[in-house]
């Protein structure tokens, strides 16, 4: 999960947990009915009859075993059960109290499309399944009824989307920690789903126009609308719009897999379905003016990533999908979502097209068992259908995606003309609601907690002070060392960054440094995609080789444990200017010069192949930098940018021109490329590739080599070595690969003991391959440096021409929610010194 749900996860978290506990013991009791259905005759259960409570949306099926379970809030007093084949029956409930109700149905005969349904108790199977002959029909049409059958297709899209607190009671509101934002409690809406009352606290709509051509294949959105609550102080509003997107992509039920909440699901209607889902026709009914055949499926295997529900077929030739209501089974491995609903519906155009008219998705986000969760709802409506008709061909030039004018200044006028269906009473208060607690101190207090917790800087209006974790840390060399630093933010100016520190080590006793000005060449934020920007940085600071860190820099406190020996650092005194240009098509170029004075520190020394002792290393580099992410998206917020995951991947590459004529001591070349892929594998997970190669060209000591990413503290680094030990292997030539792979609980859901845990298994696979040539072979060039030793001379650092170094892991991810532990094996050059060949290591990792 990005930081643009963390973020209104978190705020919706500080409602829930802001108030007195005891608030929870005085929530109404709730009403829990269970029991079991069965035929009156043979007294064999019936699988699949639905269980109604009169007067409520509140509803169930029965298992394959006849039994059902429901509990709700709701106010109600009869419970209706009905199956094809037999007669209804309605029972009188006590509300609030727990009961069991039993209901013996009697036999009725009925035809269906003359097929009889006999309600006896049989072993499913496929061959000869009237429900599976069904399907097979939609299967066989899909390229008839999707709409990307279609030649060309235009329509206007209204989306609107919000989150908020559901499962809420009176008592809720009257708690003291909300006594100065009362007037948002006037806000909570008094329709229910499953009896769970809710508030909203953020709202998004927008209006766009959609174009789409079959060949050659494009899409254009044009935007022409947005509106949102205003968070802009706290979060940023585009930032959040992609994660919601990314969250809520949209569904199409006729594609093979659906992704849906960052995960990959096998469509009921794909070509292997019949496979894995279970089918059953339930009855015929009516939606709208439309005869269809409601059909019931569920997984085979309650624990794969697939969905259930109803699909309502039409009874004509076409076997088009009229309705789908469906969710999926509580028991997969789905963190933090307690419901799904996903309803659409379609109409027809023309003599033979079915095209989606409205998307309904609402999920329900549970933070602690039986308290106020969060909710949050995605509806979309399609309308202005044209089928088959000519779009000209300079709709399609440009990006994918633009805005027509001024999007959000759009009059209530313009609104109510395009919103379908219209806001509910308390969606038109929403606005004013928001933007009333935002005055209130004890609200901004929250929030600003919020974006501590984010991003790790404390706001502070024009400037933002942190990061937080890396006021203290310590090591072997500097000591306790404190550090304070700060940015600047637009609000202090739109055109121009600064971003100082200062820390000091009390084991060396030394000050460092580092001030970075950056120039915004477009006039907006300096981390809003795309940039355009001049930055300038001079410092002075510690490095240790070879350490790469993921979201971090090196002296935060929680990295400061490691493992093993750690007592060589570099000082370096380091000039650097760049200048970055990103353009919309997500191709990216730096260019930038470096110079750099590099001392050794600790036990660290730079010593030729004559025992002369070398003070410093002066590095004078120019490089280029670029970048092709293909329809990436980011959460971006105020001060920072997070890639959202998706298949496209993601390729660079950097050349870097080292010379001596601009103050450096060598002259050399370099050249390294990456790219990165992520695969869904449908119910079995995910799998995150990476590929990496680099080149030096040229005579160079090993710090100008490729000191490879190593990594001793305790968190777990995807993408270092985290069995290698600092400054341990170098190359001037290398290839690696890393593959990690998560299943999303697909081997453990399906084992009673740890399924409650919902743990995620994960396994890792790293290798790398390199070595050194002869032209930076320091044994054949008196004029290189030494490779490292300890006290005693026994060599640390190593070249890999004999074999490549290979770790692999397995894990769990998903411990508590937030954290993944990994037991990490190391598999080759087990005899190097300080070396370890198992380790545990833990990643804070906040999904769903």
């Amino acid at each position: 999960m990005k930081r643009g749900f963390y973020s209104i996860f978190l705020l919706c978290v500080v409602f829930i947990f802001t108030f007195n506990a005891d608030g929870f013991s005085q929530q109404k009791p709730k009403t829990v009915i269970k029991g079991r259905i069965t035929d009156s005759k043979t007294g064999q259960p019936i699988p699949f009859a639905a269980v109604l409570l009169e007067n409520t949306t509140v509803g169930t099926v029965t298992d394959d075993q006849g039994y059902y379970s429901i509990t709700t809030d709701a106010p109600a007093y009869k419970v209706r059960f009905s199956y094809l084949g037999y007669d209804t029956q309605t029972h009188i409930i006590t509300p609030g109290k727990m009961q069991t109700v039993n209901a013996k149905l009697d036999e009725s005969a009925v035809n269906l499309n003359e097929v009889v349904v006999k309600p006896k108790k049989v072993k499913y199977k496929n061959k000869d399944n009237p429900s599976v002959e069904l399907i097979r029909k939609v299967i066989d049409n899909k390229s008839l009824n999707r709409k990307e059958g279609a030649d060309y297709l235009m329509y206007d899209k209204y989306e609107k989307v919000k989150f908020g607190l559901i499962n809420l009671n009176q008592d809720f509101s009257k708690m003291r920690a909300f006594k100065d934002i009362q007037f948002v409690f006037d806000n909570v809406d008094t329709t229910y789903r499953n009896g769970k009352f809710n508030l909203p606290l953020f709202m998004k709509e927008s209006y766009s126009a959609h174009y789409y051509r079959k060949d050659p294949a494009a899409t254009k959105d044009i935007i022409k609308a947005e509106k949102t609550i205003n968070f802009s102080e706290y979060i940023d509003n585009k930032g959040v719009g992609s994660t919601i997107q990314y969250m809520y992509q949209d569904i199409n039920i006729y594609d093979n897999e659906i992704f849906f909440l960052t995960n990959k699901f096998l469509s009921p209607v794909a070509g292997t379905a019949p496979l894995f889902y279970k089918y059953f026709i339930i009855d015929t009914s009516y939606v709208e003016d439309t005869k269809c055949i409601k059909l019931f499926f569920e997984p085979r295997n309650p624990e794969d990533f697939l969905f259930h529900g109803f699909l309502y077929i039409t009874s004509d030739t076409l076997y088009a999908i009229r309705k789908i209501d469906m969710s999926f089974n509580k028991g997969i491995n789905i963190d933090w979502v307690k419901d799904v609903r996903i309803v659409q519906d379609f109409q027809k155009v023309g003599e033979r097209s079915w095209v989606l008219a409205l998307d309904d998705v609402l999920l329900e986000f549970e933070v602690t068992k039986d308290s106020p969760g969060i909710f949050g709802q995605r509806t979309v409506s399609y309308t202005g259908y044209s089928v088959n008709q000519p779009i000209p061909d300079e709709i399609f030039k440009g990006p994918d995606i633009i805005t027509e004018g001024d999007i959000t200044n759009k009059g209530n006028n313009y609104w109510d003309a395009v919103r379908t269906p219209p806001l509910t009473k308390t969606e038109e208060r929403i606005y004013a609601a928001v933007d009333s607690a935002k005055q209130v101190p004890s609200f901004r207090r929250q929030m600003n907690l919020i974006m501590l917790l984010t991003t790790d800087f404390l706001n502070m209006g024009k400037i933002e002070i942190g990061p937080v974790t890396n006021f203290y840390s310590f090591n072997n060399i500097e000591g306790s060392r404190i550090r304070f630093g700060f940015r600047t933010t637009p609000e202090f100016n739109k055109w121009l960054y600064f971003e100082p520190m200062v820390a000091y080590g009390f084991g060396d006793n030394q000050f460092k440094y580092n001030l970075k000005t950056t120039l915004s060449l477009k006039g907006t934020s300096i981390y809003q995609f795309p940039v355009k920007s001049l930055s300038l940085s001079y410092g002075y600071d510690t490095r240790i080789p070879g350490q790469e860190l993921q979201f971090s820099q090196g002296d935060n406190v929680f990295l400061s444990f490691k493992r093993g020996v750690n007592d060589k650092m570099y000082y370096n005194r380091t000039l650097n200017f760049e200048y970055l240009n990103e353009f919309e098509n997500h191709f990216s170029f730096a260019l930038g010069y470096n110079f750099t004075r590099q001392s050794p520190g600790g036990n660290l020394q730079f010593v030729n192949s004559n025992n002369t002792d070398i003070p410093w290393l002066d590095i004078s580099e120019a490089y280029v930098k670029l970048r092709f992410a293909p329809k990436e998206e980011f959460y971006q917020g105020k001060l920072y940018r997070d890639p959202v995951p998706s298949t496209n991947p993601v390729i660079q590459l950097k050349y870097t021109y080292g010379s001596d004529k601009t103050g450096g001591d060598f002259n050399y070349q370099k050249l390294q490329a990456n790219i990165t892929k992520r695969y869904y594998i449908s119910i079995v997970g995910y799998t995150d590739i990476g590929l990496e190669a680099g080149k030096v060209f040229g005579t160079v000591p090993y710090p100008l080599m490729f000191i490879h990413n190593a990594n001793q503290t305790y968190s777990y680094q995807r993408y270092s070595y985290n069995m290698m030990n600092f400054l341990e292997f170098v190359s001037d030539q290398y290839v690696s690969l890393n593959v990690d792979h998560s299943f999303n609980g697909f081997f453990v859901n399906k084992v009673p003991l740890l399924k409650k845990m919902k743990l995620r298994e994960v396994v890792t696979f790293k290798a790398l391959y390199g070595g050194v040539t002869d032209s930076n072979n320091p044994d054949l060039h008196p004029d290189l440096y030494k490779y490292p030793t300890d006290e005693n001379g026994v060599p640390l650092t190593y070249t890999l021409e004999k074999k490549p170094y290979i770790e692999a892991s397995v894990g769990f991810s998903n411990i508590f929610r937030v954290f993944r532990v990994d037991l990490i094996r190391r598999i080759t050059y087990l005899n190097n010194p300080n070396v370890s060949p198992l380790g545990v290591r833990v990643q804070f990792k906040f999904d769903i």
